[in-house]
């Protein structure tokens, strides 16, 4: 006789990011669409290293908007999240081992830890990283590389709305649709 349970949905790991040294004057557009990927492809938050109170504001505002609840935690000394973090760190890196190969042992896990580099990544990082995670073994930008680990590893994100959202887009094969919500946080 068969069975009729319901087919176990896939393990998917609570993931927080750690944006590594960010430039303030230099980087905040980059930093902005780096934590608005992470938002959007099921992040709960992102570790600001050095902080930026004015990004995490536009961030938040977002957030109010649209709804979740992701946040943009300050993180003055990037070290500090890493070794507080109870379970593994990932560091996206184009050194590292195929996403492909790790992704199974990523699944596992029920938190992540995802390390973001800018420019100079120190190599302190790399060895303190649980795995070092290449997307892809070319140049290639970090919002990128960090949304195709996020898909592999959470899926693509549904349409509607969020919880708490002021706002939801309405998909349409042409033009832009938005609907206010009256449940939803205002902005």
């Amino acid at each position: 006789m068969p069975s009729r349970r319901r087919p176990r949905r896939p393990r998917r790991p609570a993931v927080s990011v750690l944006r590594l040294g960010h430039r303030a004057g230099r980087d905040p557009r980059l930093t902005t669409h780096l934590a608005l990927a992470a938002r959007a492809f099921g992040a709960e938050r992102l570790y600001l290293n050095p902080p930026d109170a004015e990004l995490a504001q536009r961030v938040a505002s977002v957030a109010r908007s649209w709804g979740g609840t992701f946040e943009v935690v300050p993180a003055p000394n990037w070290r500090e999240p890493i070794s507080a973090f109870p379970e593994a760190v990932v560091h996206l890196t184009m050194y590292g081992e195929p996403l492909a190969r790790l992704l199974p042992r990523l699944r596992r896990r029920s938190r992540l830890l995802v390390v973001v580099g800018g420019a100079k990544v120190p190599g302190e990082v790399y060895e303190r990283a649980t795995w070092n995670v290449a997307v892809g073994h070319q140049p290639h930008s970090e919002v990128a590389a960090l949304a195709v680990l996020l898909e592999r590893l959470l899926g693509l994100p549904g349409p509607g709305a969020w919880r708490g959202a002021a706002r939801a887009i309405v998909p349409t094969a042409r033009g832009k649709r938005v609907r206010t919500l009256s449940g939803g946080r205002r902005a």
